[in-house]
């Protein structure tokens, strides 16, 4: 999977290869389907992976299933990115402005 890649789009691309390897003769089974696309994931689906391997039989692993516990996990993944880049923002913004208020006020208040 590419870094940019959603998973829906990464998961066409799986489909269009097992479809043309089944094409040629060459049949993947259900299992070994999970497997790939497991081991394909990036380095940040890391804990995801590990708690679908360790809570799922992944010999009896429906693609439906996995397809949808990574779907579910990619929103999650999307909506904790954007909560951070917000806080960022707001909180740079937060912190400039009464700072640059209060030096004005100190050095008027001096004078």
């Amino acid at each position: 999977m590419k870094e940019t890649e959603s998973i829906v789009e990464m998961i066409t691309r799986f489909t269009e290869i097992v479809n043309g390897l089944e094409a040629l003769g060459r049949v993947i089974n259900e299992s070994k389907k999970v497997m790939k696309i497991l081991r394909s994931l990036p380095s940040k689906w890391h804990t995801k992976v590990t708690a679908i391997q360790e809570a799922k039989d992944l010999t009896k692993l429906p693609m439906e299933e996995l397809l949808g516990s990574l779907m579910t996990y990619e929103i999650s993944l999307t909506k904790q990115l954007q909560e951070s880049e917000d806080k960022k923002k707001k909180s740079i913004a937060l912190k400039l402005q009464p700072r640059m208020k209060k030096k004005n006020q100190v050095k008027k208040m001096m004078i």
